[in-house]
């Protein structure tokens, strides 16, 4: 063919006929030219074709003929009825005793006595063990030298401190004072100001012997102040009986009178003050002149650098307030580092001293000995747990109530309780806020409480124990299966508790608008209700029904073989 072609390009020979048209390839031509991968997969795909199409065909043969072909929906009802209902918590908990105590050494030790067994029953003081560990009063000396250095310390730091801050030791106002400006320095001792306490303010003033004893501690009397042109009382603070003679021969005697001042009095004031005896008012000798209560130098602790100053004359103060501070960053920082040492040495030495007695230990309740680990000789490695002792006469149970039944559960309730067929009664002894999640459903902690005191109380303790209560009761009410209940949403966005009752002709309380997702029957009405406790099975309806009363609960498609 080759050869042929070349000749017909070569020679100028008369043009050749038309070649006779090429038979297409049939069908299996063009299936057995192709690739044996491509043939297998497309097998495949008409294979599952097939049995798709046959199942498809299967299934409407099935539903047009089961039951010769004919089917129905059937509507199930329930009616009203008055019943008993019984709301009921029930469950498994782990039960531990409710006081226990468990004694590990902190350090090494030599065991010298074992004073108990597993089993044994202690009471409280009970001497349970005895260890020689070295490490233990070791551990106890070291701690108590560790306080008592950071209480030096801290000691002669504070000391230090007290003098960087001077401040006002009684209230009063300030005079005499000295100029100080940051930078400044001032030596221990140098006095900054002189406080005057002006709070009160004292009058000495001298009567007559004549009305000896008629003057006492506490007496009140009335002080006239000229320049106020005004008179305020007083109260008598000492009488001195001293012998003052007048010139004109009268002999006195004087008393210290404290007047309050609300800020118009100061010192050097004339004043005078009157007593009223036996009807008659008694005049002093003559006038004096009020004092301060008391006067002080304030002067400098220590030596340094003035941070800041208030000292300004006149300047009222109280008592502690702070007038002069002086350089003290270093020191302050190294007190509150002292401070927080000192804090940690002394856990540090009551965690010893604790250990240290364990090694000699003794029962600090009544209750039973579990899990005994040493005996005589044994060497003790640091942070090994001894023993524990468990009160086995009161027991908890930890346990869980949902939150269906949690409002209705109430502290002091009975619990029923069953191990491996030992019954027992318990109380709820507290239930818990907070809810723990689990399959969309929230449950609260709840603690019952058990007596295995008694002779016939054998509850194992570490075991799990079945418990049951009743949350809510009513022996009389009306009640529905749960599925007649449905809980929906109207076209106005809100939701309400219905049941769908039967009735010819819509009943008054039956609501509209209500946005539903499945098929109801014609001839039954969304009439909202209230509802009770509930049981696995049953509904209590507080309102919104009335007894007989026909009651949608599903739909159910049948034929002859049943429904489905």
């Amino acid at each position: 063919m080759s050869d042929v072609l070349e000749h017909a390009a070569t020679e100028t020979a008369p043009a050749a006929e038309p070649a006779a048209p090429q038979k297409k390839p049939s069908l299996w031509g063009k299936w057995k030219q192709m690739p044996r991968k491509k043939r297998r997969r497309i097998v495949r795909w008409f294979i599952f074709l097939l049995l798709l199409a046959g199942g498809g065909f299967g299934v409407k043969y099935y539903l047009d003929n089961r039951g010769g072909g004919e089917t129905e929906m059937a509507v199930i009802t329930d009616e009203v009825r008055y019943d008993s209902i019984k709301s009921v918590v029930e469950g498994s908990g782990l039960t531990r005793a409710k006081n226990s105590e468990t004694i590990t050494i902190a350090t090494a030790g030599t065991v010298m006595d074992v004073l108990v067994s597993e089993g044994d029953l202690v009471t409280a003081g009970t001497p349970l063990f005895s260890i020689d560990s070295d490490a233990a009063k070791t551990a106890v000396d070291n701690a108590r030298q560790d306080v008592q250095g950071y209480e030096k310390q801290l000691s002669a730091l504070q000391k230090d401190i007290a003098g960087l801050n001077l401040s006002a030791g009684y209230p009063g106002k300030l005079m005499e004072t000295v100029d100080l400006n940051p930078g400044d320095t001032v030596s221990k001792g140098e006095k900054v100001a002189v406080l005057a306490d002006d709070t009160q303010l004292r009058l000495t003033q001298y009567y007559s012997y004549a009305y000896e004893g008629e003057l006492y501690v506490g007496q009140t009397v009335d002080v006239s102040i000229p320049t106020l042109m005004s008179s305020i009382p007083g109260t008598v603070e000492a009488v001195h009986m001293v012998s003052r003679i007048t010139p004109e021969g009268t002999k006195l005697f004087s008393a210290d009178i404290l007047v309050r001042n609300d800020g118009a009095l100061t010192a050097e004031m004339a004043a005078s003050a009157t007593v009223a005896v036996g009807g008659e008012t008694v005049y002093p000798y003559e006038a004096g002149k009020l004092e301060y209560f008391r006067t002080g130098d304030l002067t400098s602790t220590v030596s340094g650098t003035v941070i800041s100053s208030s000292l300004v004359d006149y300047l009222q103060v109280e008592a502690g307030q702070v007038l002069v501070r002086i350089d003290g960053e270093d020191s302050e920082a190294e007190l509150f580092k002292l401070q927080k040492s000192l804090d940690e040495a002394r856990k540090t030495l009551e965690e010893a001293e604790k250990n240290l007695a364990l090694c000699n230990a003794t029962a600090s309740i009544d209750g039973t000995v579990i899990g005994l680990t040493i005996k005589p000789g044994d060497e003790v490695a640091a942070g090994t747990a001894i023993l524990t002792i468990s009160d086995t006469s009161s027991i908890i149970v930890n346990a869980t109530v949902d939150e269906r039944n949690v409002g209705n559960v109430e502290v002091g309730m009975m619990v029923e309780l069953d191990q491996w067929d030992t019954m027992a009664m318990g109380v709820v002894e507290s239930i818990s806020l907070a809810s723990t999640q689990n399959n969309g459903v929230a449950s609260y902690p709840m603690v019952i409480a058990v007596d295995n005191s008694g002779e016939e109380s054998n509850v194992q303790i570490n075991s799990y124990i079945n418990y049951k209560l009743t949350a809510s009761e009513n022996d009389n009410c009306l009640v529905l299966p749960l599925q007649c209940v449905r809980t929906v949403s109207t076209e106005e966005g809100e939701t309400a508790t219905v049941v769908y009752i039967q009735s010819a002709e819509k009943p008054e309380n039956a609501i509209d608008g209500v946005v539903i997702d499945e098929a109801i029957p014609e001839g039954f009405w969304p009439v909202p209700v209230e509802i009770g406790i509930s049981d696995n099975y049953n509904v209590e309806i507080r309102s919104g029904v009335e007894e007989g009363m026909v009651v949608f609960t599903q739909n159910q498609v049948s034929n002859s073989f049943g429904y489905f």
